[in-house]
């Protein structure tokens, strides 16, 4: 994201997610800002994973979707695999991917958690 407050925004809520983890009220609250600023600066994709982030957490109290694998390796035949991680970790990343929406990898990997969160 651009805009500098989105950006100061984010770094909030990984400080906060790795003091606090999962504390759902302010989390919810700072996702919505930043689902703002995304809608702002019109982001449609970003915009969707905000949104459906939070409500994952609203109904689940927590984020259970599994950290992204790094990339299948050709025994796997290209099937989604994800390691082994903590909520907080997961949605650390998820967040974090948000910082450069430049990065082709980001824009993949918020593809796939838009799709893992749309099906859960």
């Amino acid at each position: 994201m651009e805009n500098k407050k989105a950006i100061e925004l984010i770094d909030k809520i990984l400080g906060n997610l790795d003091k606090t983890g999962i504390d759902t009220e302010t989390l919810i609250d700072d996702i919505k800002q930043l689902r703002a600023y995304a809608l702002e600066e019109q982001i449609p994709l970003v915009v969707k994973v905000l949104r459906l982030t939070y409500e994952h957490i609203e109904n689940n109290n927590t984020f259970l979707i599994p950290i992204l694998d790094d990339e299948p390796t050709d025994e796997e035949e290209h099937i989604e695999e994800h390691v082994e991680s903590s909520p907080v970790e997961s949605l650390k990343y998820l967040i974090s991917l948000m910082k450069n929406l430049n990065n082709k990898i980001n824009i993949s990997d918020l593809k796939e958690y838009r799709d893992l969160l749309t099906n859960y």
